[in-house]
């Protein structure tokens, strides 16, 4: 039968609707569609539909962080700042090392492009095929590892967290117990979400941080303690990271496990994760540093740190990570496409629009820290003196948001093309290289140096890898990268004069809040007015969708 090129919906598994597109063949008599080795996968999301994605995931992430603030706001409310919510930070300790040696954090990243690769290639069988192996292997090998460390819990905290005393460290290993087999659903619900992506299904994705997050607010709630936290994390990963995909998949993909840990497939997935299994990267033991250092200033330490760094996460976490996570597929289309100037052209505009935004975030972050804090945090158990620790390590660690969002982004001009081994030996470099510093800012600034030796190292960890993919792949173009840096820096540094010097300083939790809207909305007219002047085309023109969008709403 000779190939017909549609552009249509088509039934799919269990009655489920499929977007199709590309080169297919049809079989009338059983009326179902099969994927031509050599057709363009499903999931090469276009134009628009790319940012439909990173919108979609960005308003999650976004939704995810408010959530996270109400969690952080309950956390503080019941316990403050001590030696419980230090040992409720370092009871994650093991389970993100383990989540980091099985890639769990980067599944979609070593997967989506193999998993397009097979689908182009061979079709929608041997895809399958290698998601059964791999969701089958690695996930008999996450519970084998899960099991061992749960057994040796004390014997890794001791080691980890020598400064411990006897009742935190015990507390410790109490909630590492807890939260530790949320690693297997992560594991599991990672590779299935990788999959949905793939075929251009982001509705898991962008509801795991939401139910993750949901379940951790409930626990703390109905428990008792601290440990409520923890049942909650665990009870949040099941339901978000897990059941959600797995119920998704069924339309998708017919879900199955294999055992099968020589299976070429499975061996495949193997040499692409097995640069982000075996090396280092800023953007994870920038967090290992801290706990490790930070444990040794003082009682509350950690959890100061804990507490100000979710805050510097969010606007990271809603535009640099939804970007990138949405922009991968197409990333790794256009280059299996072998179309690698559009590639270049799109992760260059990806990546000054990203950086021009973080760094405005920045700006605002820092001007507005103080505020922040106390609107968010002191009350119950969370004192003023606790919103002045949290406040200062904010206002030093808001400045790492340009270096954790570019950061993510360049990096995918690496895996789109499926290499893995040179940004993790660059990061792993740059970790390694990284220690001393970390160690020598603490000694001299205690826990605010070690908040700038973050800022520090991972500024230099994006530099790098702009610069090393400009000259791997020629692409992206310096030039306009640097125009945005500097375009951020006059923007944000006017626009934060502007706040810090008219906006009123007040006490209490009311005069924290209008603080923060005053200084807010005098460092948003400022940052806007700046866009239009200084900013580039595609900043305006994002500027101006922005408020043709709230024109449209407050006419409506």
């Amino acid at each position: 039968m000779r190939p017909a090129r549609v552009e249509r919906t088509i039934p799919g598994r269990d009655g489920a609707y499929l977007e199709r597109g590309g080169v297919v063949s049809e079989d009338p008599q059983h009326q179902t569609v099969k994927a031509v080795p050599g057709a363009a996968p499903s999931s090469a999301l276009k134009g628009r539909q790319v940012g439909w994605a990173a919108a979609l995931l960005a308003g999650s992430v976004l939704l995810s962080r408010l959530l996270g603030f109400v969690r952080e706001m309950v956390l503080a409310d019941r316990q403050g700042i001590g030696s419980s919510t230090d040992a409720f930070s370092a009871a994650f300790q093991i389970p993100d090392i383990l989540n980091y040696l099985l890639a769990g954090g980067a599944l979609a990243i070593a997967f989506t492009p193999l998993y397009l690769k097979k689908l182009q290639e061979e079709g929608e069988e041997s895809s399958t095929a290698l998601f059964h192996s791999v969701l089958g292997s690695l996930g008999i090998v996450t519970v084998v590892l899960t099991a061992a460390l749960w057994w040796q819990a004390p014997a890794v905290i001791d080691w980890q967290f020598s400064d411990f005393g006897p009742e935190t460290r015990n507390l410790t290993v109490r909630l590492t117990r807890i939260v530790l087999p949320a690693q297997v659903f992560f594991v599991l619900g990672g590779i299935t979400r990788a999959v949905l992506m793939a075929h251009g299904r982001f509705g898991a994705q962008a509801a795991a941080p939401l139910l993750y997050n949901g379940g951790i607010i409930v626990g703390g709630l109905a428990g008792s303690g601290i440990e409520g936290f923890a049942w909650g994390a665990l009870g949040g990963a099941f339901v978000g990271a897990f059941c959600v995909p797995l119920w998704q998949i069924r339309s998708v993909v017919p879900l199955g496990l294999r055992w099968a840990p020589l299976d070429p497939a499975f061996r495949s997935y193997l040499l692409a994760a097995l640069p982000l299994m075996l090396g280092l990267s800023l953007t994870t033991v920038d967090e290992w540093y801290e706990r490790w250092f930070g444990q040794a200033i003082g009682v509350g330490v950690l959890a100061s740190l804990a507490y100000a760094r979710r805050l510097m996460m969010a606007p990271v976490a809603v535009l640099g990570q939804a970007v990138a996570t949405a922009a991968l597929p197409t990333l790794a289309s256009l280059h299996a496409e072998g179309r690698p100037e559009a590639l270049n052209q799109l992760l260059g505009r990806t990546l000054r629009l990203t950086l021009l935004g973080a760094m405005l975030l920045s700006g605002g972050l820092m001007v507005l820290a103080s505020p922040i804090v106390r609107v968010l945090y002191e009350r119950g158990a969370f004192s003023a003196e606790d919103s002045v620790r949290v406040s200062v390590l904010l206002g030093i660690l808001a400045w790492a948001v340009p270096g954790w969002v570019s950061q993510q982004v360049a990096v995918r001009a690496f895996f789109a093309r499926g290499e893995m081994w040179r940004p993790m030996l660059i990061g792993t470099g740059l970790a390694l290289l990284a220690l001393p510093l970390y160690a020598w800012a603490t000694q001299y600034w205690a826990a605010p140096g070690l908040a700038m030796a973050g800022v520090v190292a991972i500024s230099i960890n994006a530099g790098v890898t702009v610069g090393w993919a400009r000259v791997r792949f020629e692409g992206p173009r310096l030039a306009p990268v640097g125009g945005t840096i500097l375009r951020g820096l006059v923007i944000a540094g006017a626009a934060a004069m502007a706040a810090s010097y008219w906006a009123p300083v007040s006490t209490g939790f009311w005069g924290a809040l209008l603080e923060l809207a005053v200084g807010g909305g005098l460092y948003g007219a400022v940052a806007a007015l700046g866009l239009i002047v200084l900013g580039d085309r595609e900043a305006k023109q994002g500027l101006k969708g922005i408020l043709s969008r709230r024109r449209k709403r407050s006419g409506a």
